[in-house]
């Protein structure tokens, strides 16, 4: 919570997002029954993932400050600096994922206690998962600025291309490949499915919904997208564990507005 602008903003653009695309909505999602808590959903997790992915530049600002060496002298191992990052990042990104929760349940979203329950768990595996590929970046460009310009190119075409603002099934069919590559589409489905109570859906219907995928014959149903999310998570908690604890952080450089 050191960086209290970058988290405002962040904040801020999930609002106007959810302010601009609730106009969008209404002439795509056309055969969606609340399309406005159907937008709600994806913001919400949108916010998690830019949040998760974003707070990793204060370990590089930690770095920069002098603050990592004396974290480093400590009896504790970097590996477990590096879980306690993500932890601490994946607790950031979820707090403010429930602050948009409030503000689209003043919006009509509809929850209770165990579908909201099971929002959180999912806020939570996305926050880690995407903290972790936060970590990983920063590790491996060990500049600020380049950290900064590679999270924003991995950014955009992930959140436009998850079906968080813009549904999948609306989106042009030569682009479903990169769609189907994109863990946010897994995300973001899994996560509208429980929020906007459709796991009562026929598998036809989930598919017309975009929170399960058809891949010629088959289907890539929510509970798949969970298991796929899991093995994300997985892979990149061991990358940015190990990235973390090689990494050679004399070499790390700040980029300093009006330098």
């Amino acid at each position: 919570m050191r960086d209290r602008m970058r988290l405002f903003m962040n904040l801020f653009m999930s609002v106007i997002m959810l302010f601009v695309f609730s106009f969008v909505m209404k002439s795509t999602a056309v055969g969606i029954a609340n399309p406005m808590n159907y937008l709600i959903a994806g913001i919400i997790i949108m916010t998690v993932f830019q949040i998760a992915l974003n707070n990793s530049m204060n370990i590089l600002d930690d770095i920069s400050s002098g603050f990592m060496k004396e974290i480093l002298v400590a009896p504790i191992s970097r590996w477990q600096i590096a879980i306690g990052h993500m932890l601490s990042s994946t607790v950031i990104s979820v707090i403010q994922g429930l602050i948009i929760v409030i503000i689209g349940l003043f919006m009509g979203l509809d929850l209770d206690a165990v579908h909201g329950l099971d929002m959180v768990l999912i806020m939570i595996l996305a926050g880690l998962t995407f903290s972790a590929l936060g970590l990983y970046l920063a590790t491996i460009t060990r500049e600020s600025s380049n950290f900064q310009l590679l999270v924003t190119i991995i950014s955009f075409p992930l959140t436009f291309l998850s079906g968080a603002y813009i549904p999948t099934f609306a989106l042009p069919k030569f682009m479903l490949p990169i769609v189907l590559l994109n863990p946010l589409t897994y995300t973001t489905a899994l996560f509208r499915e429980v929020t906007l109570k459709m796991d009562h859906l026929s598998v036809a219907e989930q598919v017309k919904n975009g929170i399960a995928f058809q891949v010629g014959s088959f289907t890539i149903m929510p509970w798949m997208s969970f298991v796929i999310i899991m093995i994300i998570c997985i892979i990149f908690l061991m990358l940015s564990v190990k990235q973390f604890s090689k990494a050679d952080f004399s070499r790390i450089k700040i980029f300093k507005h009006g330098h």
